[in-house]
């Protein structure tokens, strides 16, 4: 294959971009003293058919090097080399013409020669390295589909990840761990009821970055934390990884989501790299510009701080990496219509240059201001690893957060700790304590139990230590952390007794959940009771361990029913997704407070007893024919008698039980029976809820 005639072109867009004649290529390197551009035919030619220098003089604008080769079209694939000034401690300039470098901006990339161990033997610089490949020009037919751009109050998000919730081989579907398969599980995330997937991340990550001990065992990077091309949709999760289908393929599964009136939210991580530290590989940022894109030690600056536990940490907010960072997430919402982002350990974001924190961190607003992400979700993950914890003080007003401090004292009250009940109330009311101040509503919190970082829900019932042997780092990753109770056995067991209270365990943790203000989080297969067999951690296991198994849909059909009706009690109660927080002052046209606490008997006051697992609350309301709801969490270890509140125009009628088994656990209304007395007796560990109706129903 030959190019055609080269022309020096321009420097924006960057990246590769076809026209016409040929493509256009450009990339950032502002100390480069030499820059080459090599080309080849295919994602795994062995050598290059031409390489390309560019002049300086005529191929160089500010920062930016770029040159137009025509000729050159969809599917030739593509590197750099880069060279310039040395001396890294002192300068923080990684410069190797010999290395191989990858665009930051491809939009398509293959990694199919790419070989993690081989690329840090410093003997082995001369290596193939990832490729990018030039992407076709953009005819596809959307189908008139847009974003969803809805307001987020009444969202349910389920997490999940794309290759692990359908490899399975009890999927059943045609192309098992790809966007594609996902397609066909759809159906199913419809009948659960949710409105929103988070997807784990989908943006081209190395799956061969994994520490010493798990590659040894064949294990790789499943989760995808450890991305190096934000612009390029992950080749794994492609049917033909080779070829140039990421981008359509992408599109064709936010499209079917879209049909089926479910929002596309994407964990991204913009705090660090798969290059990681000193040790690690050059793939690209590290190559073209590492004293701009990393964090570096002053002192030394052939090291990098790390205030993600991975080796590296993104300057955020240097100006072009901001820029590149915006610029990203638009595309994203561009050019394959996702509705929202959530930012993994969020909080290096709001580190300035010289790593302290800022609240005006260039980058966060940016992201709060852009008009192209107005309509979408943006969700903080408000901490990192680095000690700086912001939950409710994450810097913007539109951000959400994932609320740690929710996930908590939930998981301590529900497997019986004491003294809690206080902060459960504001929990459930919204966190007003960490919202309110700023003028921020409920919904700014995300709550959630589990997600895929630690255990899945049946085992946070299910073991009260970390299992994670199968990791290979002799249980040493994955945190110690996990207010979880196995009640009474360690792992699996056959004792009917104890697995009647973990189902009925998992149950209190869902109600909790669903009857709290602000938008709740469930992690993939929670709803049918998947297990990990204890591994906290499953970050490099893409096997059985960390996949969906679809059989568990049959085998625990009665609790998949369960978290179906609840979430449909949820969505059909408004009174469950305020948009301001409760002030028990506030009544209906039925004279009912928007909330009301209570212990065994009405309006006392539960956190009056340090030592209660009790409480109980009643809110009215909103709509003018919705039913006023009554909701008592009893994690005393013994029943417990509780005082129903009086109403003379309405009549309480029991809608969910968890001690009781399905169907009887959660009643559709239409089943309902009036409750005759003024008491209910609840089972030990349970959740009960009435629903108000009229005398006369």
């Amino acid at each position: 294959m030959k190019t055609g005639r080269i022309t020096p072109g321009t420097r924006f867009p960057m990246g590769a971009v076809v026209d016409e004649k040929g493509t256009n290529f450009c990339i950032f390197s502002r100390h480069a003293s030499a820059v080459e551009l090599l080309l080849y035919e295919s994602h795994d030619a062995p050598s290059p058919f031409a390489v390309i220098e560019l002049d300086p003089e005529k191929n160089r604008t500010f920062y930016f090097w770029h040159c137009h080769v025509e000729g050159v079209g969809p599917g030739v694939n593509y590197t750099w080399r880069v060279d310039g000034p040395g001396d890294t401690s002192r300068t923080g300039f990684r410069f190797d013409r010999t290395r191989e470098l990858l665009d930051p901006w491809a939009k398509i990339v293959t990694s199919t020669l790419w070989d993690r161990a081989l690329s840090m033997d410093p003997r082995g610089r001369h290596v193939p390295g990832m490729r990018a490949m030039i992407p076709p020009q953009d005819t596809y037919d959307w189908e008139g589909d847009t974003t969803l751009d809805r307001g987020s109050g009444d969202a349910v998000i389920y997490e999940m990840h794309v290759g692990g919730f359908t490899r399975h081989p009890s999927s059943g579907v045609k192309y098992p761990g790809t966007y594609a398969g996902i397609i066909e599980k759809i159906p199913y995330l419809q009948r659960l009821g949710i409105t929103d997937v988070e997807l784990l991340p989908v943006m081209a990550f190395d799956e061969q970055d994994v520490p010493e001990g798990p590659r040894k065992q064949g294990l790789k990077n499943f989760w995808g934390y450890s991305p190096h091309s934000f612009f390029s949709p992950h080749p794994g999760y492609c049917t033909s990884p080779g070829h140039a289908c990421h981008i359509d393929q992408f599109r064709d599964m936010v499209k079917a989501f879209h049909r089926a009136g479910i929002g596309v939210i994407l964990d991204v991580v913009f705090n660090h790299t798969a290059e990681g530290g000193a040790d690690g590989p050059v793939i690209n940022f590290k190559g073209l510009g590492n004293r701009a894109f990393y964090h570096l030690d002053p002192a030394d600056r052939s090291r990098y701080l790390d205030f993600t536990g991975c080796g590296n940490t993104i300057n955020c907010n240097h100006p072009l990496v901001t820029a590149f960072i915006v610029e990203c997430l638009e595309y994203w919402v561009r050019d394959f219509h996702v509705d929202g982002f959530r930012f993994d350990l969020a909080s290096v974001m709001a580190r300035g240059e010289d790593t302290r924190p800022m609240y005006h961190a260039p980058v966060v607003w940016s992201i709060e201001f852009s008009a192209q992400l107005a309509g979408s979700r943006i969700v903080a993950e408000a901490w990192d690893a680095g000690g700086l914890y912001q939950v409710g003080g994450f810097p913007g007003f539109r951000w959400q957060e994932w609320n740690g401090l929710y996930r908590d004292v939930m998981r301590r009250f529900v497997r019986g700790d004491r003294g809690v009940v206080d902060e459960v109330a504001t929990r459930i009311a919204g966190s007003s304590d960490l919202y309110e101040a700023a003028g921020r509503f409920p919904r700014n919190s995300i709550n959630f139990i589990t997600c895929h970082d630690g255990f899945t829900m049946y085992d946070l019932v299910s073991y009260n230590r970390k299992h994670n042997e199968a990791n290979g780092e002799n249980n040493r990753d994955g945190t110690d952390v996990n207010f979880s109770w196995n009640c009474g056995v360690e792992g699996e067991t056959d004792n009917r007794e104890i697995l009647a209270l973990r189902h009925r365990q998992v149950k209190n943790f869902m109600a909790m959940m669903m009857l709290s203000q602000g938008i709740p989080m469930l992690l993939a297969g929670d709803e049918v009771l998947r297990t990990q067999h204890g591994n906290n951690n499953c970050y490099c296991q893409d096997n059985e361990l960390g996949w969906f198994d679809w059989e568990l849909v049959e085998k625990n059909v009665d609790m998949l029913r369960f978290v179906q009706e609840l979430i449909a009690f949820r969505m059909r109660h408004p009174l469950l997704r305020k948009k301001h927080f409760l002030t028990g002052t506030r009544k209906n046209s039925r004279g009912v407070r928007d909330i009301v606490w209570h212990g065994l008997e009405p309006d006392s006051r539960p956190w009056d007893d340090p030592e209660s697992r009790f409480i109980a609350f009643t809110m009215g309301g909103v709509e003018e024919q919705e039913p006023d709801i009554h909701v008592m969490a009893n994690m005393e270890e013994a029943s417990a008698e509780a005082i129903l509140p009086g109403d003379k125009v309405f009549r309480w009628h029991l809608a969910i039980d968890t001690m009781k088994s399905g169907p009887d656990d959660i009643i559709t209304p239409m089943k309902q029976r009036p409750w005759a007395g003024t008491k209910y007796t609840m089972g030990p560990r349970s959740v009960v809820v009435f629903e108000s109706r009229p005398h006369a129903a």
